[in-house]
């Protein structure tokens, strides 16, 4: 890697070469932070204890409604509920991009219109693409991460996820504070 000083004065610029080595920013109060998240792996679904793979199989259950003819990538989601209810939802893409709404986002909307109140225990969320060859667990976009973390945030109890491709290794994260560090919330505004 290779770092320029810049040394700049009305008439003048001139950028000198450093190596990186040599580079040792001194600015008052400034620190590193070091962000990790937590989560489990799992070989596949049938390593999880029975209600996570329960949850997963309805999200892989949630796939057949995707409608995702522009990039072929169905994603389908399952919200656990603490009464026990299952809610699904799935990708609806749209040729308009921008109005396409996701599985988590999809699900989790209609588990709170369904069932005002109630808190979301869990969301497992799983794929389909054509290939069949994503074999890591995918995440939720960031969208996703805003919503499902506003609900974590408003019930005041953590929201477990559980996350495959279209096969083989399961991820679980305890929350969506593990996923989404630098999170936003009402204390912004």
């Amino acid at each position: 890697m290779l770092i320029l000083l810049i040394c700049e004065s009305k008439n003048f610029q001139r950028k000198i070469p450093l190596p990186e080595r040599c580079f040792k920013p001194k600015i008052k109060g400034m620190k590193k932070i070091l962000f990790s998240a937590e989560y489990l792996s799992y070989p596949d679904e049938k390593a999880l204890n029975s209600n996570d793979a329960e949850l997963l199989a309805e999200a892989k259950k949630a796939l057949k409604t995707s409608y995702s003819p522009y990039s072929k990538f169905k994603v389908g989601a399952a919200v656990l509920l603490e009464n026990g209810e299952i809610v699904h939802g799935s990708n609806q893409e749209n040729a308009a991009f921008p109005v396409t709404i996701c599985a988590e986002r999809n699900a989790a909307f209609a588990a709170a219109v369904r069932f005002p109140g109630v808190t979301i225990s869990a969301v497992a969320i799983t794929v389909e693409t054509q290939t069949k060859g994503l074999h890591k667990p995918v995440p939720p976009c960031g969208s996703c991460r805003q919503v499902l973390l506003e609900y974590e945030l408003r019930q005041e109890k953590d929201i477990k996820l559980i996350l495959q491709g279209d096969s083989g290794e399961v991820y679980t994260v305890s929350s969506l504070k593990d996923i989404l560090p630098l999170l936003f919330d009402a204390s912004f505004l």
